[in-house]
């Protein structure tokens, strides 16, 4: 089933998600509704909280050579922890929370992380690149944090003044005032 996108400025997104303690067909559920979700806007990587369900549980499904996303591809991660970084890189990211915005972020070049499967099962992956800034990106979220979070002072002022005055315009096409 797909949920509905909790988006910027609301406040849930600030919320700290809670540990997963039970696997089980709940667990399976959200995340099987997550990547239906997360496909269905085009994603590559979606939180729990960004559905409503605060929770430490992340998807994340990078798209291959030809842009397309296989199940196959598919990253489950209840509790993860990044628990080793190196170096630094700097991405332009963008958030299903925050539509149509995307700017350069700057986020570890490398990490581990453990986290559990929708099992329970403990993992442990090393990446780099965009499967890396993924991973910190999502685990952001279940700390209640936004990417926007960590933009500069000038330009996070500017991001502000432009997403109020797109709100303004949909709640105008809207009929809204």
């Amino acid at each position: 089933m797909i949920r509905e996108i909790v988006v910027y400025p609301d406040s849930r997104l600030k919320q700290v998600s809670a540990e997963v303690k039970e696997f089980g067909d709940d667990l399976a559920l959200l995340l099987d509704d997550m990547y239906e979700t997360m496909i269905s806007k085009n994603g590559i990587g979606l939180a729990a909280i960004q559905v409503g369900v605060p929770l430490r549980a992340l998807i994340i499904n990078l798209p291959d050579e030809e842009g397309n996303q296989s199940k196959e591809g598919l990253i489950e991660a209840v509790n993860p922890v990044i628990v080793e970084k190196r170096g630094v890189t700097v991405y332009t990211e963008g958030c299903l929370s925050v539509p149509e915005y995307y700017d350069e972020v700057e986020r570890a070049e490398w990490i581990k992380v453990e986290f559990f499967d929708r099992e329970g099962n403990r993992r442990t992956i090393e990446t780099d690149g965009l499967l890396a800034v993924a991973f910190q990106h999502e685990i952001d979220h279940l700390d209640g944090r936004l990417f926007i979070e960590k933009l500069s002072f000038l330009k996070r002022k500017k991001f502000e003044k432009e997403w109020r005055k797109r709100r303004k315009e949909r709640l105008k096409k809207r009929g809204g005032k």
